[in-house]
């Protein structure tokens, strides 16, 4: 006899959703087809579609520095109710989680509080390179993040030659933030005050995709692993679509949803994000590229 049964649900099986059932015994999937036989529970999914725990590589809980908005305990809670069983936390804290100190200091903070799987991002600066190369030995850690464009604190890693002293060190795989600083800085005359739908003027596709080579290449030189954070250009895209080793990427959910001039009219400032959510081309560019069969009501 198993122990659950989910009964009913949609599943993605070789890229296709279908209606399966999921046997379950020692907190391991055993079985997925449509099953007849006993368990000790079972969970009626009709209408729903059933996920593994999700990972969550990305998430900001603000502790330290702004617990009034969000903590641990708090953003842990948050994930699971979400359907994420693990994160991975970002530095950019208040002090910035860039130092064994401040990196211990968050494991002692997360202990018996967090709901989720966790692991923690250290962060990468222009001057902590002995740190960067022995962080292969940290428990607790899932890789180096790279701000190369817009961060706080001293975070912020926007020359190149930076940059490369960040990649060649790290002992560990590096996401990341990639827009370029330097165009970012260019470009602030595009920011128009009170309008959210400039935003994705001022972080255009260059500012993303000339950052995008410059750590590639960089990272390619060094034979180092590297991923990129929430890829939002076609233009990225079609570079990644080429084969490169050592080099993975993501698209967020937002980025798979969302698009301009859509979501600036009607959600205003909660749709403004770095790297910005743009036209429809580069919507519709992620969608075919991660083979999406997505929903025909839309959010948006």
């Amino acid at each position: 006899m198993l122990d659950l049964i989910i009964k009913n649900g949609k599943c993605y099986i070789d890229k296709d959703l279908k209606d399966v059932d999921i046997g379950i015994q020692n907190s391991k999937i055993v079985k997925i087809g449509k099953l007849d036989e006993d368990s000790n529970q079972s969970i009626d999914a009709t209408g729903l579609t059933v996920l593994p725990g999700c990972i969550d590589t990305q998430t900001h809980f603000r502790e330290p520095g702004s617990t009034d908005t969000e903590d641990l305990a708090s953003g842990s809670r948050a994930a699971i109710v979400g359907g994420i069983t693990s994160v991975f936390e970002m530095p950019n804290t208040n002090p910035p989680t860039s130092t064994f100190k401040e990196f211990n200091n968050k494991l002692k903070a997360a202990k018996d509080r967090m709901y989720c799987n966790y692991a923690f991002y250290f962060g990468a600066t222009p001057n902590n390179m002995k740190e960067l190369a022995l962080v292969n030995t940290l428990e607790g850690c899932c890789g180096v993040k790279l701000f190369a464009g817009s961060s706080t604190g001293n975070l912020l890693v926007s020359q190149e030659k930076d940059i490369e002293k960040v990649i060649s060190n790290s002992s560990k795989i590096i996401s990341v933030h990639s827009e370029d600083e330097n165009i970012l800085l260019s470009r602030k005359k595009f920011i128009k005050e009170g309008d959210v739908t400039s935003h994705p003027v001022w972080r255009n596709e260059e500012c993303a995709l000339e950052s995008t080579k410059r750590v590639v290449r960089l990272a390619q030189k060094h034979k180092k692993k590297i991923h990129i954070l929430h890829v939002s250009t076609k233009e990225e895209i079609d570079f990644f679509s080429e084969k490169r080793d050592g080099v993975t990427f993501e698209i967020t959910p937002q980025h798979l949803t969302l698009y301009a001039p859509n979501c600036y009219e009607n959600l205003k400032t909660f749709s403004q994000m770095n790297p910005p959510l743009r036209s429809k081309d580069h919507y519709d560019r992620s969608v075919s590229y991660t083979h999406l069969t997505l929903p025909t009501k839309r959010i948006v």
